[in-house]
């Protein structure tokens, strides 16, 4: 009979040593039965931790916060936040832990976070937990944002609790372990400075500083730095996000990194037919996450990190919004930049080519996918068969031929590089019908699409026989998407 090897885990309690105003120790709910839905073995083997030993009965726990390594201490994260435009003063973790911190092969410390854990004293009349469907759905998208190479929290693992969850209806329960270089959040800024204490605003950027931006700490202005950092990879993310046609459902401030990761696959999806007005969020009533807008609600919600940051740009309150004026000012370029930047990657435009011809092109093709309701991943991916001479895959997605020929023309004048095209443009992403046909199996009990979708989209840029339905936009017609709480 085969042993399991023995669980070896090394928690650090960095955050709430740090900012114990802001760390409140709890602790997970227990699992009447715990099962091992996903486990996510290339990221165990980043972190240092062995499969095996997370597969035991030991290891469950661990993934759960049942059971945590000695000296370990989970705390619930203390944060503020704007949702949806109102401002809430105590948000907090409602149903999540921060098991600690831990340091992986390659020297980089993580959190250990868990989702679904239970009810805190941020809960605020929630009942803490979690379903299985929107664990997995965490797990499946942040693993193909991984792969796409957009910053992300990551998925360690999901298992299934024993417990039932009411929602609309009962569902079964379920704990998602993640991983991410932190969890600080323009949140954790804003609940900060709502304490008036400036020690630990500051205390919390430093902290910031240190884990992600630390070129900062050498800059005349440590803090200034800081947030001008933030701005930057802020601005990246979100043009990587437009990129792909990914519409994130819940940008609220607490839902934004300091780090410049993805964080909280609510109720996410990727665009299909291209539109700008698309969102697909059951709690976003009027759209004001929807993907064209997501630039616009990124910049709103730095606008609240500068806020927040104020008392440490200068001593004199003009000064000091000066200084946030400016360093936000920044971000429109810089997210135009990275966005133009990806966009002539995706078409394969030589280098040198001037930035207003490529720009045409750009805005060209977007309205002409928007005016006939295009598939944005499948066309630009078969223009790389059209860059070596077959432009019929992608004339056949067009209703309006005349436009797309002239547009094609004019594009394939410039000599496009097909093979660096297919090294950006995926084949498949996680298709909302694929996505909602894995959960729904998953839920009642067979794991086998979720499986199979995860393994396709962990390759997105690499074509394959047999997986076409992988690579196919889902049936037209209105799609909704849940947070799960």
């Amino acid at each position: 009979m085969s042993v399991a090897p023995a669980l070896t885990v090394a928690l650090g309690d960095r955050f709430a040593s740090a900012l114990p105003e802001m760390a409140l120790p709890w602790q997970a709910a227990e699992t009447p039965d715990p099962r091992l839905l996903a486990l996510n073995e290339p990221l165990a083997a980043e972190l240092g931790l062995d499969a095996d030993a997370l597969r035991s009965s030991e290891g469950v726990a661990l993934l759960t916060g049942t059971a945590v390594p000695e000296g370990a201490r989970p705390v619930a994260q203390a944060y503020a936040g704007h949702q949806f435009g109102y401002y809430n003063p105590r948000l907090g973790d409602g149903r999540a832990l921060l098991l600690g911190e831990l340091t992986g092969v390659d020297g980089r410390l993580r959190d250990l976070h868990l989702k679904g854990s239970g009810r805190t004293p941020f809960s605020r009349g929630g009942d803490g937990l979690a379903a299985v469907g929107p664990m997995l759905r965490e797990y499946v998208v942040s693993e193909a944002m991984a792969a796409l190479g957009i910053p992300t929290t990551r998925s360690l693992a999901v298992v299934a609790t024993g417990r039932p969850v009411r929602r609309e209806t009962l569902l079964p329960g379920a704990v998602l372990a993640r991983v991410a270089s932190s969890h600080l959040r323009v949140g954790s800024a804003q609940f900060a400075r709502a304490t008036g204490d400036d020690d630990l605003l500051r205390r919390l950027a430093d902290e910031a500083v240190a884990r992600h931006h630390p070129t900062a700490a050498d800059a005349e202005q440590p803090y200034l730095a800081l947030y001008e950092a933030v701005v930057a990879a802020q601005a990246d993310l979100v043009a990587r996000w437009m990129l792909v046609g990914f519409v994130h459902g819940v940008m609220n401030t607490d839902n934004m990194t300091l780090s410049g990761e993805t964080i909280d696959y609510g109720p996410c999806a990727f665009m299909e037919a291209y539109d700008p007005d698309t969102w697909y969020s059951s709690v976003d009533e009027g759209g004001r996450y929807r993907f064209g807008n997501q630039p616009l609600a990124a910049e709103w919600n730095l606008a609240r990190l500068a806020e927040a940051m104020l008392p440490l740009f200068a001593g004199e309150q003009e000064a000091a919004v000066a200084l946030a004026v400016e360093a936000l000012g920044r971000f429109r370029p810089l997210f135009d930049a990275a966005l133009l930047a990806g966009w002539r990657a995706k078409l394969g435009l030589p280098e040198g080519l001037d930035d207003d011809v490529a720009r045409g092109l750009v805005d060209d093709l977007l309205a002409l996918l928007q005016a006939n309701r295009v598939d944005l991943t499948s066309f630009v991916r078969r223009l790389g068969a059209a860059a070596r001479g077959d432009a019929e895959p992608a004339r056949e997605l067009v209703l309006d031929l005349a436009a797309a020929d002239a547009w094609l023309g004019r594009w394939r004048a410039l000599a496009p590089d097909a093979d660096a095209m297919d090294r950006v443009n995926p084949v498949y992403v996680p298709r909302n019908a694929l996505v909602e046909e894995a959960l729904t199996a998953a839920t009642a009990g067979d794991l086998a699409p979720f499986e199979r979708l995860v393994e396709v989209v962990r390759r997105p840029f690499d074509e394959r026989p047999g997986l076409e339905r992988y690579a196919a936009p889902g049936p037209e017609g209105p799609f909704v998407t849940y947070c799960g709480t």
